[in-house]
């Protein structure tokens, strides 16, 4: 497992950001996306939607665009994994190998909490664990009905703007979810608080992950 460290400017970090659903990867960690690329690191990101299909695809590249607009080079894959039946899709661990030799040695990965209430997270995690044995993965959070927020273990504290953006962007691109009573600004801007109060974030506003194994040194 590689050890993440001194990352700031300069650096250049390879990352896979992997989400079932076309808006996952931006509620679970697109504020610390967007606050790596603000700070100057060259992320060359790999941007993994599994379940994207007519407009929710075009709302997942239109979006992946916006958050990578400052990453160094991103690659976007949007696969049509029926949503709701990623454990009876045989065909998934195939889709995770042919990743794997697309991008081998990530620095880091983002991906779904193992414990997440929806099957498909749970899925995609446990496949992300199988794959990438060798990486520091962080999975982290999406808000829901079921009320399963976790309780974390690590945190991405969010400058103002990088939160104030990420919200926009979700707001902007993901027109099919805005009927939905639980995606508005209000419940993202909310956990990023709660969280930003856990780990005594500067700005008050943090993503929360959960991180299973990591290398300090």
């Amino acid at each position: 497992m590689r050890c993440l460290h001194e990352i700031g400017s300069g650096k250049r970090l390879t990352v896979v950001a992997l989400g079932a659903h076309s808006d996952d990867i931006e509620i679970g960690a697109g504020g610390t996306i967007l606050d790596l690329c603000a700070s100057g690191v060259d992320l060359d990101i790999h941007w993994c939607v599994l379940s994207a299909v007519g407009r929710r695809e075009e709302e997942a590249r239109a979006s992946a665009h916006s958050f990578l607009e400052r990453a160094a080079t991103h690659q976007i894959d949007c696969a049509s994994f029926r949503d709701g039946y990623f454990p009876y899709a045989s065909d998934l661990k195939d889709w995770f190998e042919r990743l794997k030799t697309r991008c081998p040695t990530p620095d880091l990965v983002f991906t779904h909490r193992r414990d997440d209430a929806h099957q498909d997270h749970r899925t995609v995690s446990s496949l992300t664990w199988n794959t990438y044995r060798d990486a520091t993965i962080l999975e982290y959070e999406i808000p829901k009905w079921d009320g399963d927020v976790c309780q974390p273990n690590a945190y991405a504290a969010l400058t103002a703007p990088g939160l104030e953006r990420k919200i926009a962007l979700l707001m902007r691109h993901f027109g099919t979810q805005r009927s939905k009573d639980w995606f508005d600004p209000e419940t993202f801007r909310g956990l990023a608080r709660l969280r930003g109060m856990e780990c005594r974030a500067p700005s008050r506003y943090a993503e929360a992950f959960v991180a299973r194994k990591l290398r300090l040194l």
